[in-house]
């Protein structure tokens, strides 16, 4: 009696166990899947600058001109954006010695990227270039 005691109670507890283990298969919920979408979308739709990555350089051509070469990368997953507005500084031995300003009017989509090339004529010796992007605004 008293084994068959011990044997019933370890079978039920084997069957709680396996029982309790099964995978319990998630499914897809549509609904929350928009919701958080569109808490995304708002998300980069309130701060541009912080989804726009951008990297250059520059160089000195032989009419004296400083040619700057910029990528700007959207790293936002749902939101594009447009009218970029890039500032350019130029220095010579750590001074500032004139800025520039660009507007880009183009859209850049979520994922993907914008190149651009502007060329002034800086001071003499300008001998470097720092580039950010001031503002955007996300395409509706």
């Amino acid at each position: 009696m008293k084994n068959n005691l011990i044997a019933t109670l370890f079978i039920v507890v084997t069957v709680s166990f396996l029982c309790s283990c099964k995978s319990k298969e998630k499914k897809f919920d549509q609904h929350s899947y928009e919701e958080q979408k569109i808490s995304l979308l708002d998300k980069e739709r309130s701060n541009p600058i912080a989804f726009l990555k951008m990297e250059g350089q520059d160089k000195r051509n032989i009419w004296g001109q400083t040619v700057y070469r910029g990528v700007i990368k959207n790293t936002a997953t749902v939101c594009a954006y447009n009218d970029i507005r890039v500032k350019l500084l130029y220095f010579k031995q750590g001074q500032q010695v004139a800025n520039h300003e660009e507007f880009y009017s183009d859209v850049i989509n979520a994922q993907d990227e914008f190149s651009f090339k502007t060329k002034y004529k800086t001071p003499r010796h300008t001998d470097s270039v720092a580039a950010y992007i001031m503002s955007a605004k996300a395409v509706q």
